[in-house]
């Protein structure tokens, strides 16, 4: 009998190991998509600046289509993968899709700012920008929030 409990208790952390497992990967994997944005981030926002500077609306527009399509990528491999099988497995899609969401979003409108055809529209383009740059911590402190309680749920420790 005590060898059955025993079996028994082992087969159940082997389970709970595994699903543990599974849900530390599928955050990472959302980690390894936004690591992999970050260079052409950081190169498109010093083209940007300088591309303001100089006045070239249409490279503006072009490094913002770049990067929203960019992001629509791993937008898009988002939606594909398929929840795993864990708790708040589909509530920390959800954030992922939302964080990805605003960064797309950010360059959307860098794109529509260099295809507005005036002053007046590009300055309505940047106000939009000037409140979504003003929003980047809240979606970022959302984005970590949902991990961590993704993370907490599954039983695993998020790396700093």
């Amino acid at each position: 009998m005590l060898k059955k409990i025993t079996l028994a208790a082992l087969l159940l952390i082997s389970i709970a190991s595994c699903k543990s497992k599974t849900a530390f990967n599928y955050s990472e994997d959302f980690v390894k998509k936004e690591k992999s944005l970050m260079g052409d981030i950081t190169a498109t926002e010093d083209k940007v600046k300088r591309y303001v500077e100089a006045e070239q609306f249409d490279s503006i527009a072009i490094a913002g289509e770049k990067m929203e399509k960019l992001v629509d990528e791993k937008i898009q491999e988002i939606k594909k993968d398929p929840v795993p099988d864990v708790k708040d497995g589909g509530d920390f899609k959800e954030a992922c899709l939302k964080y990805f969401g605003f960064i797309k979003n950010m360059y959307t409108n860098y794109k529509e700012f260099g295809l507005a055809p005036t002053a007046e529209e590009r300055q309505v383009v940047m106000n939009k920008i000037v409140e979504l740059a003003g929003n980047k911590q809240n979606a970022m402190d959302a984005m970590q929030t949902a991990q961590k309680k993704f993370a907490d749920a599954n039983g695993f420790k998020i790396e700093k």
